[in-house]
């Protein structure tokens, strides 16, 4: 009797690509955490200059930029967490230790036209597919997703 093996079917290699990284609370840091953004993505095989890369660049840059002024808790860092999946779905995570100033995900609200700040929310809900905040036992984690 013959019998004829066939090859095991080939799983799917899932990749995961991930960088972590934690920044002193200040705004030198959320602008080197934009910088490590374009670069890290690059590495990535995502080019700098791309729309792509800028898009997610400025999502960094505004959330590090929230974490560092409304999320600094003094000798705490913020953290940025960055993860491509095979499918190039990218995930951003902006993660500060600020316990007290806990809140669910607020509602970007449009400031008066002569605001010099308070748009990075309305940025952030423009550019990403979805983004939102989850509670932390210290902290919160501000999150947005985006398509790379």
């Amino acid at each position: 009797m013959h019998t004829e093996t066939q090859p095991p079917e080939a799983q799917p290699s899932i990749t995961v690509r991930v960088f972590r990284q934690r920044f002193s609370p200040t705004r030198k840091a959320a602008r080197l955490a934009r910088l490590l953004t374009a670069h890290q993505l690059d590495e990535w095989g995502i080019p700098y200059g791309s729309d792509s890369s800028d898009i997610a660049a400025l999502i960094v840059a505004e959330l590090a930029a929230n974490a560092v002024t409304h999320g600094r808790v003094p000798g705490r860092d913020f953290e940025l967490r960055l993860v491509l999946d095979a499918g190039g779905l990218l995930r951003i995570e902006v993660t500060d230790t600020r316990t007290e100033r806990r809140l669910p995900a607020p509602p970007p609200l449009t400031p008066p036209t002569d605001a010099e700040a308070g748009r990075g929310l309305l940025l952030v809900a423009a550019l990403a597919e979805t983004w939102g905040v989850t509670e932390r036992q210290v902290g919160k984690t501000v999150w947005a997703t985006l398509r790379s």
